[in-house]
């Protein structure tokens, strides 16, 4: 048997019940896309069932090939590692420090103790704009361009051509290093770009060097009972490693489709593929660039057949996401919302099934598929349960 997890990146489904406390009311992330494009049709993606959990303007609905559920987060945070832990089982319950501010002058001084050198920028930022701003004196100095977000992340931008990559990674360890104890934030992320001033572009050697998770996860469960684990995306990146077996880069949404594909044509007893799509969240959802967002629901959306055509028996796909990212709300930061948990499979019953409490039930089903015991707050859906036996 093989499960196939993929998440998109931001992909909320609407406000969660507690989004006033995370300042989401009304926040909508793929409603809200398609709308603001005067809707588009996404066939494949409603035969999961994502048109009978958000609405999807342009689209007819289309028979239900897989059961589907709205889930509700429950860590206490709506970013990235918070989102993929809950879904393994490893509840957040303090949320990663962030630095609205940016970082205060002993972590600068100890920062800069470890690059050598002083940096560029210290502040909450969008990651094109800041390197638009600082990324001409950069290349005169070779000062690291460091920047945060409202998410826990310290980021470093650094052209290529200026400052090898091996260096850039070097200084995110660094960083990594220093961005502990109280300043612990929950990622540190490289980012390299090319180009002249007035044209700079981010590349795909972006690396992310995540806390590590404290705790066992599903992943680690499946890993002993030697089930294979594929992480492919940032995913190994959100475990820093932990429990998988292989670890395969992408460079973009389209990438990370083939290499799912190409993956699940290799025939096993017993595979976990865990995928991550990006692009919905770094290139749309933060950007606040709506058309974007639904271009890219719809490649998906083209895209799924050719998984499903690959997919035995008892085979699972799954689609979900970790949190929203809503790009025609306020703001750049993700937004708290509810998330699909969309499947299909030939032994899938066809329902739209009661909204879930907790991303950690997703975890537990696949515990149960494979009789593992289970970690986190979690639940089996147990219509799934029947379908994989």
């Amino acid at each position: 048997m093989q499960v196939v997890l993929i998440v998109i990146d931001s992909g909320g489904i609407g406000a969660a019940p507690d989004a006033e406390d995370f300042g989401d009311p009304g926040a909508s992330t793929i409603a809200h896309a398609v709308q603001a494009v005067g809707g588009h049709p996404l066939p494949h993606l409603s035969m999961m069932g994502l048109d009978r959990l958000t609405p999807l303007a342009g689209t007819m609905s289309q028979p239900l090939a897989g059961a589907a559920a709205r889930i509700a987060p429950r860590a206490n945070g709506k970013d990235t590692l918070a989102g993929h832990w809950e879904m393994m089982g490893l509840l957040v319950q303090e949320p990663f420090r962030t630095y609205a501010e940016g970082f205060p002058p002993d972590v600068v001084a100890a920062l800069e103790g470890r690059f050598g050198r002083p940096v560029l920028g210290n502040k909450p930022a969008s990651g094109t704009e800041i390197i638009a701003e600082l990324g001409a004196q950069h290349m005169q100095t070779g000062y690291p361009i460091v920047y945060t977000s409202q998410d826990s992340v310290l980021q470093i931008a650094a052209h290529e051509e200026i400052v090898p990559i091996e260096t850039l990674y070097d200084w995110c360890q660094g960083a990594r290093e220093v961005m502990t104890g109280p300043h612990r934030v929950g990622r540190i992320i490289a980012r390299p770009f090319v180009g002249r001033p007035g044209a700079f572009q981010r590349t795909a050697n972006r690396h992310d060097y995540a806390v590590a998770p404290w705790d066992d996860t599903m992943v680690d469960r499946m890993q002993a009972a030697g089930i294979e684990t594929v992480a492919i995306g940032k995913i190994g990146d959100i475990f820093s490693r932990q429990g998988f077996d292989q670890h395969i880069p992408t460079v973009s949404n389209q990438d990370g489709l083939e290499k799912t594909l190409e993956v699940i044509s290799d025939p096993a007893f017993d595979r976990f593929v865990f995928t991550n799509l990006v692009e919905f969240d770094s290139h749309y959802g933060h950007r606040r660039n709506p058309a974007g967002y639904v271009d890219a629901l719809a490649e998906l959306d083209a895209f799924l057949p050719r998984l499903w055509e690959q997919l035995n028996p008892d085979d699972q796909l799954w689609i979900t996401a970790d949190h929203g990212c809503d790009p025609t709300y306020r703001g750049t930061d993700h937004t708290r919302e509810w998330v699909p948990w969309l499947t299909y499979g030939e032994r899938l019953p066809r329902v739209i099934g009661a909204d879930r409490s907790t991303l950690s039930d997703i975890g537990a089903t696949l515990g149960g598929l494979w009789q593992l015991t289970t970690v986190g707050p979690g639940h089996p859906w147990n219509a799934l349960l029947r379908g994989g036996q």
